[in-house]
């Protein structure tokens, strides 16, 4: 179920967030893929929380809105999860044969995984070998979590026909768009409405994800408590718009920052862990890149550079896709692109490998 192979013909990539649902349809192989169509609809507040869809009916009448908007080719879905109900470890077992690992992997996975395994849907892949051992990639996901997102996507007459998860997705994304040297170590941070997915990784080896809950929704509550803004305008001054009269440059400011901190103690945290838990080859991180809509708030990876001593740079989706700018209009692109990480890297699983 979460496997990270790209090559089940025809998918639209669809991401659900708490703030937003994308859809994403690409065409061609990697080295000559081009986007095929592209959709993005808001979400009203707390129909997704921690990644639980609440309302069914509202959230399956958003993405059949999508599809109908903008005339998706097929009804095949790749979708995400992420958030508590889902955990991701790397784990060392002893040498076996595949027949072996598959015969005791739940076995395995009950040392690592805090829920009862007839409760999870369970995928790994093993990712490295040495004399005595096997490193295995290990995802679970709550049962009930998963059927929750599936009936939100048969509600609205689609199909879900692979479910991953939005750090696997997000890692495919970078892949395919940066090439990585196998040498580099860097964090994929995801930061979404509510959840923050990182992912880091030693070239095209993801060595450590989590999912933190913190994101865009955040700087916006505070504007609102602090500052006595409106929902409207917190948002539109956390993206750099002109603040109401009565509101100090630096009052905003101070707020955002305050914010900044919190989510840079989150990955600092996840620094730390991933450290502790490394092997001594692994190294450091050396570079992050951030999507999400939390990463088009003003001067973020500016701050997140100075705080880290890092490059922290957007990540670009699209880097290496053809994008027409006939069909796609490029200013409409540049406020969406920066969201589109996760759906262009679940997008990938309908591609030629």
């Amino acid at each position: 179920m979460f496997r990270k192979k790209l090559g089940n013909k025809g998918l639209v990539g669809l991401d659900i967030g708490s703030s937003s649902v994308k859809a994403v349809e690409l065409a061609g192989k990697p080295g000559s893929l081009s986007l095929v169509n592209l959709g993005f609809e808001g979400l009203q507040p707390d129909t997704v929380v921690d990644g639980q869809i609440m309302e069914l009916n509202d959230v399956s009448s958003v993405i059949s809105g999508v599809f109908a908007k903008h005339q998706f080719k097929t009804d095949r879905v790749a979708a995400g999860v992420s958030g508590s109900s889902v955990i991701v470890k790397n784990i060392i077992v002893p040498q076996m044969t595949r027949e072996e690992l598959e015969g005791s992997i739940d076995w395995h996975a009950e040392e690592h995984i805090p829920f009862e395994i007839s409760d999870v849907s369970l995928d790994y892949e093993v990712v490295g070998s040495a004399a005595d051992s096997l490193h295995v990639l290990m995802a679970a996901c709550k049962r009930d979590f998963v059927a929750n997102l599936k009936q939100a996507i048969q509600l609205a007459g689609k199909l879900p026909a692979v479910i991953d998860v939005d750090a696997f997705a997000l890692q495919n994304c970078y892949e395919i768009n940066y090439k990585p040297a196998d040498s580099l170590v860097v964090a994929l941070l995801n930061v979404g409405a509510s959840t923050m997915n990182i992912n880091i990784l030693r070239g095209v080896r993801s060595v450590f994800t989590r999912d933190v809950s913190v994101g865009g929704n955040q700087y916006t509550s505070l504007l609102q408590k602090e500052l006595g803004l409106t929902y409207e305008q917190a948002e539109a001054v956390k993206r750099g718009g002109a603040p109401p009269a009565h509101v100090q440059e630096g009052d905003i400011q101070g707020a955002l920052e305050s914010v900044s901190d919190m989510l840079a103690l989150e990955i600092s945290k996840t620094f730390d862990f991933y450290r502790a838990t490394a092997d001594d080859n692994d190294g450091s991180v050396q570079k992050i890149l951030i999507s999400g809509g939390g990463s088009k708030l003003k001067g973020l990876p500016e701050f997140l550079s100075d705080r880290f001593e890092m490059p922290v740079e957007r990540l670009d989706p699209f880097r290496e896709i053809r994008v027409d700018a006939r069909r796609f209009d490029p200013e409409y692109m540049r406020e969406v692109v920066p969201e589109m990480a996760v759906a262009v890297g679940l997008a990938l699983r309908g591609v030629d490998a």
